[in-house]
């Protein structure tokens, strides 16, 4: 209970001696304020987990040990960080006008307090949000990055198949003369198969004059494609090494698209796909439950009426203001806009201030009176004897 007040920002010497209600009152509010915290540090773990564990696929993805840690680390760091904003929101929070109607210039002034709390309220509920989901976020996740990897696979061919179009265009009259002799080598040895198999027409089978000649236009032409080869050996082989290099980087990508597919697997893009599941009402619906958790403190105490806690914290304060020698009047004043104002007398600080002033007026009558009775004893000096201050001119010294 006593931890509890703490986390209230209650006073436990005044509630120890308040009534039992009150006492209540602060141990569920300060249980409000740690819960808060507590969801804000799994929030914040699971979140700081979900950006920095290890990609890959969306439904076999084993634990990692090492960023659990991490997240463990910085799920207590943010979860007493957001414990301390909550707990300085309450205790800031006042009483209002000490009734239970919640009136228009109250939530004027708390609406501060209440913006702060709708976004630590919001900074909550979406990773506990995509925890809720995980199991349809998962398989949504899943298929998006198969789509990925097809779209991808899809792009890296088109543009391997672009590149080596311009390789072979840059290349491009040595390449299409080797492939002309190709095709009349090709058909050439054809025609001369065809011969001796006594597939030509009405000639028959046999090793004839029309068959030598063929052999005879084959082997030219085999021998025109050894001599171009020969002739552009290096261009062919500068031709067929970047085509290689080519289809090596191909590859290498290909080899990437696992990989840039499984980046999918980010906080942003679960809470998208957490929006597209649940649907606008149920987000909205469990964001608001968040709210409503957070928020209730602070609706709560300016609702609250006063009690015998708030008594002994006035007299308490009394006390120390007059301990401490501070009057305040109230409403004193108008300023400039005609707003009334408390006037702050600080009797001890201006007592202080009083005794400073009549030591320092003192201290210069005292400097005064000493300079007066020092002027007089050197007047009466050269009185008694005025050779000491006045030397005549010796005659001798003067003609010298």
């Amino acid at each position: 209970m006593r931890f509890l007040w703490k986390c209230a920002g209650g006073d436990r010497y005044l509630l120890e001696r308040a009534t039992y209600s009150d006492q209540i009152k602060y141990m569920c509010l300060g249980g409000i304020v740690f819960a808060t915290g507590a969801m804000a540090g799994l929030a914040g773990g699971y979140a700081f987990y979900t950006i920095f564990e290890p990609r890959g696929s969306a439904i076999e993805n084993p634990v990692d040990i090492q960023t659990v840690l991490l997240a463990l680390f910085f799920g207590i760091i943010w979860g007493l960080m957001i414990f301390n904003i909550d707990r300085f929101i309450v205790t800031s929070t006042g009483k209002g006008d000490g009734t239970e109607a919640i009136t228009i210039g109250e939530l004027k002034s708390a609406l501060p307090r209440i913006l702060m709390g709708v976004i630590i309220a919001m900074t909550i509920s979406k990773p506990v949000e995509i925890r809720m989901f995980k199991t349809e976020i998962d398989i949504k996740l899943r298929e998006k990055q198969l789509e990925q990897q097809a779209e991808y696979q899809s792009k890296v061919d088109k543009t391997y198949a672009d590149r080596e179009k311009l390789l072979e265009k840059e290349f491009g009259s040595i390449a299409q003369q080797r492939n002309t002799l190709n095709g009349r080598i090709k058909a050439a040895e054809q025609a001369y198969t065809d011969n001796l198999m006594g597939k030509a027409g009405k000639i028959a089978a046999g090793n004839g004059p029309l068959s030598k000649a063929l052999k005879s236009q084959l082997d030219d032409l085999t021998n025109q494609l050894v001599a171009f080869d020969k002739q552009n050996g290096e261009d062919l082989k500068e031709l067929n090494k970047r085509k290689g290099e080519l289809r090596i980087a191909k590859e290498r990508e290909r080899n990437n698209n696992e990989k840039i597919a499984n980046g999918l697997d980010g906080l942003l893009e679960r809470i998208k796909i957490a929006h597209e599941v649940s649907g606008f009402w149920i987000s909205f619906f469990i964001t608001l439950l968040f709210m409503a958790i957070e928020l209730t403190p602070i609706f709560f105490k300016l609702m609250l009426t006063k009690t015998t806690y708030d008594y002994l914290a006035e007299n308490r304060d009394e006390l120390m203001k007059a301990e401490y020698g501070i009057e305040v009047q109230y409403d004193k004043y108008k300023d400039k806009e005609g707003i009334e104002r408390h006037l702050t007398i600080n009797h001890e600080a201006e007592r202080i201030i009083f005794e400073k002033k009549m030591l320092t007026n003192i201290q210069k009558e005292l400097t005064k009176y000493a300079v007066t009775k020092y002027k007089e004893r050197e007047m009466k000096k050269i009185d008694d004897n005025i050779d000491s201050y006045i030397k005549p001119i010796n005659a001798d010294e003067q003609n010298g």
